[in-house]
């Protein structure tokens, strides 16, 4: 699993790498790359942006629903704990 410090692709901010899990999303706009086919494996050859559309509860979390830009599939990712709450909040909020 690869965790890693990066530049996001979409908001171009500075993201730290998580520490306790592989990180796989910008915690500022919440975009991410399709880069994974397992989680924290790098092996995705799409490489496109995931925008955010939607956020889904999943156990005692919540997950965020990704749409690829680039090949449009599907994908979701557990929300990180210094994620964007406002975000969070306002994805959720244009669902209603």
């Amino acid at each position: 699993m690869i965790d890693e410090n990066f530049i996001c692709e979409n908001c171009h901010k500075p993201v730290d790498k998580l520490n306790y899990t592989a990180r796989d999303h910008c915690p500022h706009c919440l975009y991410s790359k399709h880069v994974d086919i397992l989680p924290g494996d790098r092996a995705n050859e799409c490489k496109g942006l995931l925008e955010p559309i939607d956020i889904e509860k999943f156990k005692d979390t919540y997950k965020i629903v990704y749409k690829c830009q680039k090949c449009k599939q599907i994908h979701k990712n557990i929300i990180a704990k210094d994620d964007s709450f406002d975000l969070i909040l306002e994805i959720m909020q244009k669902k209603n």
